[in-house]
């Protein structure tokens, strides 16, 4: 399969970090035809079909042991030929609208400086959160090869080596990322201990009161004032596991504050 299917004004390559990624990529790399020059995989030792099917698609399919979230996406950037870097999860698609814009924008050809965000939407359990502090999510996730680095291990962020203007691209970046309960409670779990890991390495501290009234913030912020109740039951959930999460990040914090 060709992902780019017309000429256009710049090259475009596309960089995905995968391990076992099967029941995601095909999705994810359906939503490039016609928008990239070259699809590059960095995969830290899938053991399923994700290699298969990012070999099927033409995708570049590269091993490289796990460093990091940080380190793997900057290693694939030393991969890349193309002009301008986008930059997607396994668990992403591109939507419709979003695809047109990136066409648009490709066909008049992206300004030095500039750099472009999109918005992220989340599935939860078949459900579109569209409220609950999880949209939109905006993310910078396209910009000029050479001009920026991932830094950061909890959430890894672009770092630019000179001031850039960010421009918003049309359309949601569709994000397929918990099937199950179960899996938002293991991911979170994993992110809590990062997080207050971070948070101590730091010099944070946190008091007992901190333990009651940050979780309750939590919960009244994502469902009252950022309307998680019009989301319905998934919404609720989601509120509840994000209250959780914060309560879990500091309770190990304050584990680490009196060893």
């Amino acid at each position: 399969m060709h992902f780019l299917t017309k000429k256009m004004m710049v090259r475009l390559s596309v960089v995905i970090i995968t391990h076992n990624e099967e029941r995601n990529i095909e999705r994810c790399l359906e939503s490039l035809s016609g928008i990239a020059s070259e699809v590059i995989v960095v995969d830290s030792g899938s053991t399923d079909g994700t290699e298969s099917i990012c070999r099927q698609y033409g995708a570049r399919f590269v091993h490289h042991d796990w460093e990091g979230f940080s380190c793997q996406k900057n290693f694939a950037e030393t991969l890349v030929t193309g002009d301008w870097i986008l930059s997607l999860d396994a668990d992403e698609q591109v939507g419709e609208v979003l695809f047109d814009s990136i066409i648009e924008l490709l066909g008049k050809g992206p300004h030095e400086g500039e750099v472009y965000s999109m918005n992220r939407l989340t599935n939860f359990c078949g459900h579109w959160i569209r409220h609950c502090g999880w949209y939109p999510d905006t993310k910078v996730r396209l910009w000029q090869r050479g001009t920026a680095r991932w830094e950061g291990d909890v959430h890894e962020q672009l770092v630019f080596s000179k001031p850039v203007k960010t421009l918003q691209l049309k359309g949601d970046l569709l994000h397929y990322s918990y099937y199950t309960l179960d899996e938002l409670a293991t991911r979170q779990a994993h992110y809590y201990q990062l997080a207050a890991q971070e948070a101590y390495a730091k010099g944070r501290r946190c008091g007992r009161g901190a333990l009651l009234w940050k979780p309750l913030w939590r919960f009244l912020r994502d469902y009252l004032f950022r309307g998680g109740f019009l989301d319905g039951e998934a919404g609720y959930t989601v509120c509840r596991m994000n209250a959780h999460y914060t309560f879990m990040k500091y309770a190990t914090l304050r584990e680490l504050n009196v060893k």
